[in-house]
């Protein structure tokens, strides 16, 4: 029934010019309809989306913006391996249907931001920019998709993302609380985000400790040179003792070899170490720290973001046949999983989400922060701690959730806020837990509990 609804609205509801029709690879027959092209930023960006309707009810499902982060990332690596409802196979031939996509239950809007990820593009190929830039940029984009699917501007509206996500989430989200756009946000969810660089960093020497990763006598000179009168400083303690025994914490965690991204993991391509293209990444995500890493004059083999396999993702979307179902221009740069040249101009502007979440939470936005609990790169303790530094009244104590007779992991919740874990999932928890992160998206756009 929605289908004929969705075809009787025609082009007043629709930008049909960006419909794709068929994709390369694909042999089962879809139950939604999806567009792919361009929105305008500001003057000279445009940023590519691809947008998937809901297999339930488009036309009364909540629309969801998704955004991948790094900075630097594309999020068609989430439509692709992710909460998408196509995934690709590993030789990047084939498209298969991911029966745990979001799309089940809501319309999805896919954005490679900032300009210069993935097939994302600025005419004059300018891609410096900053956090206050893509926040922006996002809503302006935003705005043109409005404009061209006016059928959704109705409809309830969440902003969700991950990683740096965590920064490019809430700052978007108050551009639209803020803006005069006609925009009917709900809420936002930031899963393993950057929330806190200060959080982030103290929480994750205590995390690499009880994981077992470092022992006693690294432990012993940590406790000795970085805490005084019970209370340690593992952020930005200027101690020369302090500052080598830290160095010798994050070579473990950061160049020994183990999975940033997922701990308990293999490293795809094996042990990466000297991964000059990711360490110059890591000064988005660590401030005060700057790693000394023996440059490996071939990075050729190296994986970016390391441990991460992107390769069946990047093989189907540079085929030629693939750019053209997708509307993608012949002179538009070929695709990557991250953009190098995108995260070295980044500039990071904010190092705490603090008052961006105290401000969007006195608005009534429903909030969830979730995290895989073995990432290293954005781990739950961390976001755990920013959560309660928000001082908002607990209404929910820490207690499991369950799916599928089994613990999925564990929640608290305090008001509109919810604080969630995902049992033995990474970084990217709709990737390595899709069920349980299915079933915990549709708990959080209903309100029902987890």
């Amino acid at each position: 029934m929605w289908w004929a609804l969705l075809f009787l609205c025609g082009v007043q509801g629709y930008f049909i010019s960006d419909e794709v029709l068929s994709l390369p690879g694909l042999v089962n027959k879809l139950n939604f309809r999806q567009w792919s092209g361009y929105l305008q930023a500001s003057s000279g960006k445009h940023l590519h989306y691809w947008f998937v309707t809901s297999q339930r009810n488009p036309l009364k499902d909540p629309v969801i913006l998704w955004l991948n982060g790094g900075p630097g990332c594309s999020s068609l690596d989430g439509f692709l391996s992710e909460n998408g409802p196509l995934h690709v196979n590993d030789d990047g031939s084939t498209l298969y249907i991911n029966k745990y996509s979001w799309n089940k239950v809501a319309n999805v809007l896919y954005l490679e931001s900032p300009a210069g990820v993935g097939f994302s593009y600025s005419d004059d190929k300018d891609y410096a920019t900053n956090d206050d830039e893509v926040a922006e940029n996002n809503y302006l984009a935003l705005q043109d998709f409005f404009s061209k699917f006016p059928n959704f501007t109705e409809n309830d509206f969440y902003v969700t993302g991950e990683s740096y996500g965590g920064i490019y989430v809430p700052t978007l989200s108050m551009k639209i609380t803020n803006g005069p756009a006609k925009i009917n946000l709900k809420g936002f969810a930031v899963g393993n985000g950057l929330s806190s660089a200060y959080f982030n960093d103290q929480s994750i020497v205590y995390f690499a400790y009880y994981h077992g990763l470092f022992g006693d006598t690294l432990w012993s000179k940590l406790n000795r040179y970085c805490c005084k009168d019970g209370s340690c400083n593992f952020f930005n303690n200027s101690e020369p003792n302090c500052q080598e025994s830290l160095k010798e914490v994050f070579t473990i965690i950061y160049n020994s070899g183990l999975n940033l991204y997922s701990l308990y993991m293999d490293c795809a391509g094996g042990i990466q170490r000297s991964n000059m293209r990711f360490h110059k990444d890591l000064k988005n995500l660590f401030k005060f720290y700057q790693f000394e890493v023996v440059e490996d004059t071939d990075d050729s083999d190296k994986l970016v973001p390391p441990c991460i396999n992107g390769t069946a993702q990047w093989t189907w979307l540079n085929r030629a046949d693939v750019r053209k179902a997708l509307h993608i221009p012949e002179n538009v740069q070929s695709w990557e999983l991250c953009s190098e040249v995108v995260g070295k101009g980044y500039q990071n502007i904010y190092s705490t989400m603090r008052d961006f979440y105290l401000k969007l939470l006195n608005k009534g936005l429903r909030v969830l922060v979730y995290n895989g609990d073995i990432d290293m790169a954005c781990n739950f303790l961390g976001d755990n701690w920013f959560v309660q530094s928000l001082n908002q009244q607990k209404t929910l104590d820490y207690q499991p959730w369950i799916y599928n007779k089994q613990i999925a992991g564990f929640y608290e919740q305090y008001g509109n806020l919810t604080f969630l874990t995902v049992k033995g999932a990474g970084h990217m928890v709709p990737q390595w837990a899709p069920a349980q992160a299915l079933k915990m998206f549709e708990s959080f756009l209903s309100g029902s509990t987890y």
